[in-house]
């Protein structure tokens, strides 16, 4: 078990939700055929909240976030070379999303972008995040959780 938590990489990101007349919105991202929430690496040194908030402006251009529910995470089970990925809730009033350009790779990470939600989000979503939206629905339902 020290081995596994030794080679452990953590990643954290933000599930950005955005109040609309409609419902709550949930942002997803798309890479290739993968929708996911914006996140990243977290760097040595840096607090994983800071690499959401950074990860979050860096590819989508949103600064704006409110974590209402503080500093309460959500981690995915180990996946992809025993990587987790942690995952805060943050309200935001933009609505506008720029995919912003990788400098190691010259272009977006991500192909597509869409508010959805959270019916949605949880169809969309890989198996591996949907316990995330089902927290997340939990915490915007006051409760509920979707199975």
């Amino acid at each position: 078990m020290l081995v596994e938590m030794a080679d452990r990489r953590t990643s954290a990101g933000v599930v950005v939700v955005r109040d609309t007349p409609d419902g709550a919105r949930i942002l997803l991202l798309r890479a290739y055929k993968n929708w996911d929430f914006p996140k990243g690496l977290v760097e040595p040194g840096e607090e994983p909240r800071a690499t959401a908030i950074r990860e979050t402006a860096e590819e989508t251009g949103i600064a704006d976030l409110a974590f209402d529910w503080g500093d309460e995470f959500f981690e995915t089970v180990p996946y992809a070379r025993n990587k987790v990925a942690r995952f805060y809730l943050a309200r935001t009033r933009a609505d506008r999303v720029v995919l912003g350009v990788n400098t190691e790779l010259g272009r977006p990470e991500h192909h597509e972008f869409r508010w959805v939600d959270l019916a949605e989000a949880y169809a969309l979503a890989p198996p591996r995040l949907q316990p995330v939206i089902s927290w997340a629905a939990s915490k915007l339902l006051g409760g509920v959780r979707l199975a």
